[in-house]
């Protein structure tokens, strides 16, 4: 991805420089994570998803301070729990962390939204909702990479590689989900400005 990187350098810097001037406890644990660069939010995602044995996609606030320590977020017992007083709408004791990350991703308009999918759309060939290697095949050409180019690496290892990039780095599973694909542009788009400009980048980057 054409200067994503630099984003991701930015936007760490920007993060760390708000965190000391914002008291709201949600904006806080969203800049923590931005710090950390474009995948930040999908990285806690991920954690979360782990200690969720029994797959009821939803946290009690045990879990959840556990959560945030596993992803080491300097977030103390009363910070953590008025975030998760925020998002326990309706007192149950358990948050539902799909909501959650939803809404830690930063805020993102319907044009930056709708080309994000378009650039989905793209990529997942198969129309599954899930981005492999296989889907790759046809649409990101492996031969311009240097390492395939000096031999170190085969064509299915850049794909591999590629994906990586918009998976979580504690558990690549080597499928991207419309959903981290969306939380890692959601990072790219916290440090650019304009919607005209995001969407220029994207279309470029994917030949949109």
């Amino acid at each position: 991805m054409p200067g994503t990187a630099r984003h991701d350098r930015e936007m760490a810097i920007q993060a760390k420089k708000n965190l000391s001037k914002t008291t709201d406890p949600v904006e806080r644990l969203r800049l923590q994570c931005l710090a950390r660069g474009s995948a930040g939010i999908k990285g806690l995602g991920r954690v979360f998803r782990i200690m969720d044995d029994d797959n009821s996609r939803t946290l009690d606030f045990k879990e959840f301070v556990k959560g945030l320590n596993d992803y080491a977020m300097m977030i103390d017992k009363e910070e953590a729990q008025e975030i998760f007083r925020i998002f326990d709408k309706d007192g149950s004791g358990t948050i539902d962390f799909d909501e959650f990350l939803v809404t830690l991703r930063p805020p993102m308009s319907n044009a930056r939204k709708e080309i994000i999918m378009q650039a989905f759309r793209k990529l997942d060939k198969t129309g599954d909702g899930v981005i492999t290697i296989e889907d790759l095949r046809g649409v990101y050409n492996a031969k311009h990479h240097p390492k395939y180019q000096n031999g170190d690496w085969t064509e299915d290892q850049v794909f591999r590689a590629f994906l990586d990039n918009f998976d979580s780095p504690y558990d690549k599973d080597g499928k991207v989900t419309t959903e981290e694909f969306m939380n890692y542009y959601a990072g790219v788009s916290a440090s650019i400005d304009t919607d005209v400009y995001f969407i220029i980048m994207m279309k470029n980057a994917w030949k949109l």
